[in-house]
């Protein structure tokens, strides 16, 4: 909280009930409200009312429509309304987000790997979101980027955005996370600015502190930007940080432009091969692109394929090939009409098995079954003129047929030629009596074979199943698990200091708590963690201190802060 002012009375907003404040600023004060309808808690941003005169107004309502256009993002703080009050000061209502900022955390304990690259990804699409449309952000930096109840990063503060092309070199930036060519005399910014801002934010959080500070060293304005016009970018000192993610920042921070990723989406995809090196689960890119699509596109498959709103993942398992299963009539029989007008089942599909040879072509009635069973749309035809039976693709040779005729008579056999003796009748009759028997039977013994066949549940093929990798085992995320906030939070002024003093409602063996002053005027807030439950702040002059506290695990898990306030 700035110690030059008080924070101005919050405004009457209809609809709304002022709950307190949040912090103060430069040019405008947040207060926490409570909407009526729908009720939820809201942050509301108020432009003081002696900054309502000149560009200052005009520049409130750009950030407004900015945000209004550009909110529907998952990474970005969602606006919900803006609008002049009573009093005539323009005002905000945006999402409220609890947690302390990453600026806060990253001071108190540096932060995991696998979080700051979970991080990046999902701030650089919300940039990349935002140079689709035309708007720099041109203020990158972790004090800008809050977490919401969902511990999702939401990047905010869009008041010096400009256009692409409508670049205002007099508008304020943030010296730490700032590029080389910000303080030229004439600053150029351009997309490969924020990409530059953006490893300046991730190094932060990986070091717990800007990319050219020193610690115990010389921090002034002057100091960093001669070093980050000057001086390379010194490595991270951390055993968990592989030599592939420095040289992603590094190359993001390069001095020249040129030399940089060309956008933040690349940026982003950068930071995934990371994630894909450490076997961590992939973050997805969350972009918008309205881009006609493009035909054979090869381009880090997946890593780049967006389109809509959509989730990145290079190690989504590729999609499973058919698991088909293949029946004599899926093989391909043929089901067409020959020449004499019967059904032709002799044709096969391409790619259907061939047909098996007979095991012994010596034996005709050998019936030999294919490797695909023969479905009932395959009927079996007797063709008399040349005495086979037909299955299919495959014949089964049973000899020639003699049609059987009637004794004769000795009328008959009366014409019979010299040298030829008739057999007697008796001895012809038992013969045609037993072809016929054996015709009977045969067509039996093929009637039952033909039912069997059709009563046969068809065979399936099964191709080779595509074997599936498993995804790589998902980091733990500390800060996913649910930690019981401070409760009774008290407060007193005694000898020129603010003591707060709060509750663990669930103490656990290794709890500290986490506490930061509220400050919202682009200042060092003061932040510590402590072991006690209890921290004094000098008020230096200030008529109110307010604190957010919260409960920190030995992980590093955190829970939602309770805000207690002081005044004199």
């Amino acid at each position: 909280m700035s110690s030059k002012r008080a924070p101005a009375a919050p405004p009457q907003l209809p609809g709304f009930s002022y709950v307190q404040v949040l912090g103060s600023g430069g040019f405008a004060d947040v207060y926490l409200y409570e909407q009526a309808l729908p009720r939820r808690r809201v942050a509301v941003k108020v432009l003081l009312a002696d900054k309502m005169s000149g560009g200052l107004a005009e520049q409130f309502q750009a950030e407004a429509n900015v945000m209004a256009m550009l909110s529907t993002h998952p990474a970005i703080v969602t606006i919900y309304q803006a609008g002049v009050a009573e009093d005539g000061r323009s005002y905000l209502v945006m999402e409220y987000c609890s947690k302390p900022n990453l600026q806060v955390r990253a001071r108190s304990a540096p932060i995991s790997v696998a979080e700051a690259l979970r991080v990046g990804i999902q701030v650089a699409a919300a940039v990349e979101t935002a140079h689709r449309a035309g708007i720099l952000h041109r203020d990158i930096k972790p004090a800008n980027i809050l977490v919401t109840e969902y511990n999702r990063p939401a990047l905010t503060d869009f008041g010096i955005a400009t256009t692409a092309d409508g670049v205002d070199p007099s508008a304020g930036m943030s010296i730490p996370w700032s590029p080389p060519e910000s303080f030229a005399d004439t600053p150029d910014f351009t997309v490969r600015s924020d990409v530059w801002a953006l490893a300046a934010t991730v190094y932060n959080l990986l070091a717990g502190r800007s990319p050219f500070e020193v610690p115990g060293g010389r921090n002034g304005g002057a100091d960093l930007i001669r070093r980050i016009e000057s001086e390379p970018l010194a490595r991270l000192e951390r055993a968990d940080v592989p030599a592939s993610l420095f040289q992603v920042l590094e190359r993001s921070m390069a001095k020249r432009p040129g030399d940089r990723y060309e956008s933040a989406v690349a940026f982003a995809r950068a930071l995934q091969k990371v994630q894909i090196e450490l076997a961590h689960s992939v973050t997805p890119i969350d972009i918008l692109d309205d881009s006609p699509p493009v035909e054979d596109e090869e381009q880090d498959g997946e890593l780049t394929r967006v389109r809509g709103i959509v989730s990145i993942d290079p190690h989504t398992a590729p999609a499973a090939g058919p698991t088909w299963e293949r029946s004599a009539l899926a093989a391909g029989f043929g089901t067409g009409v020959d020449a004499t007008g019967r059904r032709d089942t002799s044709a096969w599909a391409p790619g259907a098995a061939a047909p098996a040879p007979a095991s012994d072509p010596g034996t005709d009635a050998t019936m030999m079954r294919p490797p695909t069973a023969i479905p009932p749309s395959a009927p079996v035809t007797t063709a008399a003129d040349e005495g086979t039976i037909v299955r299919g693709p495959q014949r089964i040779t049973t000899g020639p047929a003699t049609p059987p005729t009637a004794p004769l008579s000795e009328a008959q056999t009366a014409g019979t030629p010299t040298g030829h003796t008739a057999p007697p009748a008796k001895s012809r009759r038992g013969r045609w009596i037993g072809l016929i028997a054996a015709a009977v039977v045969a067509v039996v013994v093929i009637g039952a074979v033909v039912i069997a066949s059709l009563l046969t549940p068809p065979e399936t093929e099964t191709g080779p199943q595509p074997t599936t990798s498993a995804a790589p085992p998902k980091p733990q995320d500390p800060v996913s698990e649910f930690i019981a906030a401070p409760k009774e939070g008290a407060s007193r002024i005694q000898n020129g200091n603010a003591i707060f003093q709060w509750i663990n409602p669930d103490p656990q063996q290794g709890d500290t708590y986490l506490w930061q002053q509220v400050r919202l005027d682009g200042g060092e807030a003061t932040s510590a963690n402590v072991r006690t439950a209890e921290v004094s702040v000098p008020l230096n002059g200030d008529t109110q201190v307010c604190i957010d506290v919260s409960v920190r695990r030995e992980n590093g898990a955190t829970s939602d802060p309770l805000r207690i306030c002081a005044t004199s």
